[in-house]
């Protein structure tokens, strides 16, 4: 997600670059909204951001005011219909929403509002509506303007789950974090305006300073007379719990979260994880892109050297996000090609963030032998995945989850290698070096900080298909 306020720039323009810089969070579709003021002009389609957006397309989008999204889906199908940001035509000119997260009382709130499956597509959608419930009568508006504000104010307390917002309407920006903060969002500065960014490399992209990481279970408003703060939950629902995940795959490596840089943190996971499962070898190499780190880390405290074994196809994207498990293994397959003459005839170190299905492990260590390596250790910078993620990653069911059904020697074999290791999670902590921060790692512990109802799928909202007679 990305929001702009700076009167008298090309808004349009930056959240492109805002977004281009946050693709890696979602590549089903993209999305932006500006306001000149008097209206809210909304411009989405599938696709990448590129996909969506030229010249021709940003040069008409005028205004002093605009937030952008691109969609990883969660609750809710990938279809243009849920592409963001959402809008509604209430108050003077209507507002746009851009969510990243995943709500876990979807089905509750549908219910309470009376709405049958099929009305809203996401739960994202879900709460555009909830917002706009809450707007006066036309005619019958705050004088300050403050609608759209005020409606947050009932709404955001209703809410259950994982919920970064950039939200706005003709005069006001709007950023909300979660009580737990389980999704990131930050605060930069402009010389005349303020940005809202997922992370802060998209603030860097476009000129702007980072000021500072929203807090959990803060909204920040921000309009003509500055930034303020808002505190919609009660004292006791905020905890910081931070997914954990963000450290091990999903942020860019030059992110900032909890003021630390993503890729240090990767880095000193890669030599926790030489010092906690050393093997002899001839080389250690990481698995592009969120491998490399790590695979650093592990070549300097170990002493193997470190050498590329894959190249990567950069103009593929991420095969983890992929809507489906049929393009995630076709997305390896484009993605990923060894170099043979670096790793035929040697023994190689293997690391990656992850194993999640295993897709790309096993092409991976396929690809390896078939290119002449003679013995294939795979080190992961992170612990089993054995619980879906709730929150905001589509990791399917514990059906899907490798390690939910397997034990570490069965892991080993089904990938094909000669050796696996996992990073323990206090490893994990202590590679971040963030003491007193909090963390979901619900996925890794099956302890999930915020209650999931055994009835929560990725299509709570759509209308049950018809029973075959």
């Amino acid at each position: 997600m990305f929001g702009v306020y700076a009167p008298g720039m090309p808004v349009a323009f930056m959240t492109f670059d805002g977004l281009y810089a946050l693709q890696h969070r979602g590549q089903e579709s993209a999305g932006m909204a500006v306001s000149d003021g008097d209206t809210i002009t909304v411009v989405k389609d599938m696709g990448l951001v590129t996909n969506v957006f030229d010249e021709r397309t940003l040069v008409p989008l005028q205004g002093h005011l605009a937030i952008g999204h691109t969609r990883y889906s969660t609750t809710g199908s990938s279809t243009w219909r849920n592409a963001q940001p959402v809008y509604r035509s209430v108050g003077e000119a209507g507002f746009a929403l851009g969510h990243n997260g995943n709500l876990t009382n979807t089905e509750t709130l549908a219910a309470g509002a009376g709405m049958l499956p099929g009305v809203v597509g996401s739960d994202s959608d879900l709460v555009a509506e909830l917002i706009a419930r809450r707007f006066p009568a036309e005619g019958h508006g705050r004088s300050d303007g403050r609608d759209l504000e005020a409606a947050l104010l009932e709404v955001l307390p209703t809410l259950e789950g994982a919920f970064s917002f950039v939200l706005m309407d003709t005069a006001h920006l709007v950023g909300v974090r979660d009580p737990n903060g389980f999704r990131p969002l930050c605060l930069g500065r402009l010389d005349g305006g303020w940005v809202l960014a997922s992370e802060s490399p998209a603030l860097d992209v476009i000129g702007a300073h980072f000021v500072r990481e929203i807090e959990p279970g803060e909204m920040v408003v921000i309009d003509a007379a500055g930034c303020r703060t808002l505190r919609p939950f009660p004292a006791e629902r905020v905890e910081p719990k931070l997914c954990i995940f963000e450290f091990v795959y999903i942020a860019r490596p030059d992110t900032h979260l909890y003021a630390k840089e993503v890729h240090g943190a990767r880095r000193r996971m890669g030599e926790l994880l030489a010092e906690q499962a050393p093997v002899a070898a001839d080389l250690v190499m990481g698995v592009p892109e969120s491998g490399v780190p790590a695979a650093e880390g592990f070549a300097r405290h170990s002493g193997i050297p470190y050498g590329q074994g894959l190249v990567k196809n950069r103009y593929i994207g991420r095969t983890f996000i992929a809507p489906n498990q049929e393009m995630r293994a076709a997305g390896v397959r484009r993605k990923l090609n060894p170099l043979r003459e670096n790793v035929a005839g040697k023994r190689l170190v293997v690391v990656d963030d992850s194993v999640v299905r295993g897709t790309t492990q096993r092409a991976v260590t396929r690809m390896l032998r078939e290119a002449g390596a003679t013995e294939v250790h795979l080190r992961i910078s992170s612990p089993p995945w054995r619980w879906p993620c709730f929150y905001g990653i589509d990791a399917g069911s514990r059906s899907e989850l490798l390690a939910a059904n397997m034990t570490v020697p069965d892991i080993q074999e089904y990938l094909g290698v000669d050796s696996i290791a996992y990073l323990t999670l206090e490893n994990l902590v202590r590679a971040i070096e963030a003491p007193r921060a909090g963390f979901c790692a619900a996925c890794l512990t099956g302890e999930y900080p915020v209650e999931v109802p055994v009835t929560l799928t990725k299509a709570v909202l759509e209308v049950p298909a018809a029973s075959g007679g």
